[in-house]
Parts: C-alpha cells; structure tokens; sequence
C-alpha cells in the first residue's frame, strides 16, 4: 500500500473535534439564507474566502492586527464564534453535525466524541432543548446510516463566568442521555481551569466524564496543565485536551504517564503558527515516552480544511511515524475514549486485521 491507501484504509477514532469548528462555508450561507442573518459578506465566495483570510494569532496576547483602513481583521475566535449566529433550529444542529458525520464516513472514522458549545447558543436565546435535539438525532442517524458512532461532550467557554458554566450544566441535566463527558475549551489566557473547580466537582460527583484544553504557547499553560493531571475534579480530569507544552517539562510527563492519561493532539492546529520542528519533534517526545496521544482535527473548517486525515499524514510525515506507530495511534484512541466495550473490541479486531494485511 502507498501511504495515502494505509490512511484511507486506516479505521479512525476522532477524540477532539469541535462541532461548531465544522461548519463549512457553503453551510453557513444556506443557515444564514434561510433564519434571515445578514452576513457580513455578499456572496458565498466572499465568505469562503474569509476562511482563508484570517489571522491565526490570538487577540488578547498579541492585540488587534488592523486592515489598511484600520478595521481589525478576523481571527480564529471571531470567526468560529461568529459561524454560531447561523445556527438557530433543531434542524440547524442537526445538519451541522449531519454534515460532520458524513465527512468523518468520507475519512473511514468509526467512532468520535465531538465537543460542543452550549453556552455558545443559550446566550444567544437558542433553547437547551433545540441544541440537545438536533445533536442527539444527527447523533442516532450517523450510527445507522453511516456507520459512525460518537458521544456528545459539553464545554464550558473558560472567557464565561463560572456561574454561567454551573447555570448551562444544571439547565442541561435533563438531557444527560445525549451527552457523555464536560470539556472546558475558549480563550485561555488568564482563565485558568481552577476557576471552574465546582461545575467539574459537580459534574464528576453526577457520573461524567471530565476533559479539560491546556492550549499550546498559551499564558500559565504548563501550571494549567499540572492541575487538569493532578487536581481537576478533586483527583485530575480523565484526559487532556492539547496540552503539547507538557513535552517540555519533565514533571508534566511522569505526572501524565503516572495517571496513564491520554491527550488529544491536533498537530495542523499548533503547526499553523508554530515551527515544523518544534511541533513535531514534541508530538513524538511524548509518544516515544508511552504517553497515549491521538491525533486529531480540532476545528477544520476554520483551519484550512485540514481533517483527521490530514493531520495524521501531517504526523506521520514529520514525526516521522512509521505504519506501525500509525497503528498505535488508533490503538491509543481506542484505549482512552469512551466507547463501549462491544465497539472497542470490534475496531481492535479490525486494527489487527490491517496490520497483517
């Protein structure tokens, strides 16, 4: 097999994907024609170029960086926040995820655990119930018609108070059956993931799983780190999302491997604002160091379309990763996420199965 026919044949598991970070430009514009949001482009060519268009860096680091009238341009949170203002109905979440989970059939993922913002849609007067719905249904369609199954995972935006977290997760209880675990994601800096203690002690004591994002090059990260391992939910939260400045710290890796945590890594997501080398060569440090790490996407639609599958060439180009450690990556994911047992012992059987071919 060439490389790319092993990728394509390659059973995925997707473990950090943002739902809302899939919404395609041609989607957004049907969205926005048909709820009657006016967009801030005039057509859809426009507004696909807007994708490409935006800045990468992060505002409240390094400020605005201004067009040649001395308009802010774009970046990556304006962006991915302002895709949210299309997605009004039931039948909004559910083409959104719908359209994912076609992509990720496309790709030959089996199973993924999307994240999802919910306070992204209650502070725009979208109802819990039509957020919940559409997600739950596109979640029941996708396991029969396209053979991808997945479980839901509520963040929290860490640039909202804590009191709204506790207030959107006691609002979602009700609708415990559609989501499985509570992540923490939005703009880190100087919101560390102690401020948000008491939802993810609340959360842990009602029976969820806990996951929280240390982003990479960000304020504090190694300190944010340490207590997502270590402290989160009382004893340490049950996976790590990014968190590639722990391949710098020694005391990062024997805490992670100590507690046999995995992490979800999107390589392009780093690798967009940061070195090939340094990206890289930290994405292998901690593989080579038995820590369970998987590759993923992050948020595609707004980072150059770059799917699992691109991701995983990307890490097995520069890591470099031989076929055998693309294996172990897979075997990583299986491993950590929170499938159930029937589903875990099926994709190891047709891990095994591509391995001898």
């Amino acid at each position: 097999m060439t490389s790319s026919d092993f990728l394509q044949r390659l059973p995925k598991i997707e473990l950090h994907l943002h739902i809302e970070g899939t919404l395609s430009p041609s989607l957004r514009w049907r969205l926005a024609q048909k709820n009657n949001i006016k967009l801030a482009y005039d057509s859809e060519e426009a507004l696909a170029a807007s994708y490409k268009t935006m800045y990468n860096h992060r505002k409240k680091k390094d400020g605005d960086i201004l067009d040649p009238n001395g308009t802010p341009i774009p970046v990556f949170l304006d962006m991915y926040y302002g895709g949210m203002e299309c997605l009004i109905t039931e039948s909004d979440f559910y083409d959104l995820a719908m359209e994912y989970f076609t992509k990720a059939a496309s790709m030959n993922v089996r199973y993924c655990e999307p994240f999802f913002d919910i306070q992204g849609h209650t502070r725009r007067g979208v109802p819990v119930a039509t957020v919940m719905s559409g997600l739950q249904r596109a979640r029941e369609d996708a396991a029969t018609k396209l053979n991808v199954k997945s479980n839901w995972t509520m963040c929290f935006l860490r640039d909202m108070s804590p009191e709204s977290a506790m207030e959107n997760y006691e609002a979602a209880l009700p609708y415990r059956a559609v989501f499985h675990a509570i992540g923490l994601d939005s703009d880190e800096y100087d919101r560390p993931p102690s401020l948000f203690e008491d939802v993810f002690l609340r959360a842990r004591k009602d029976g969820f799983k806990i996951t929280s994002h240390c982003d990479v090059g960000q304020k504090d990260t190694h300190e944010h780190i340490h207590h997502v391992v270590t402290s989160m939910g009382g004893t340490g939260a049950d996976r790590l999302d990014h968190g590639l400045n722990a391949a710098e710290r020694p005391e990062l890796i024997e805490a992670i491997k100590s507690r046999d945590l995995g992490m979800t890594l999107c390589p392009h997501a780093y690798h967009r604002r940061l070195s090939t080398e340094w990206v890289f060569s930290n994405v292998r440090k901690l593989f080579d160091a038995g820590i369970k790490i998987t590759v993923n996407s992050d948020d595609p639609a707004y980072m150059h379309d770059m799917w699992v599958s691109e991701n995983l060439a990307l890490a097995q180009e520069h890591c470099p990763f031989t076929e055998k450690e693309m294996l172990q990556l897979q075997r990583n994911a299986v491993s950590i996420c929170w499938a159930d047992d029937a589903f875990k012992e099926t994709f190891r059987t047709e891990l095994a199965a591509l391995e001898l071919s």
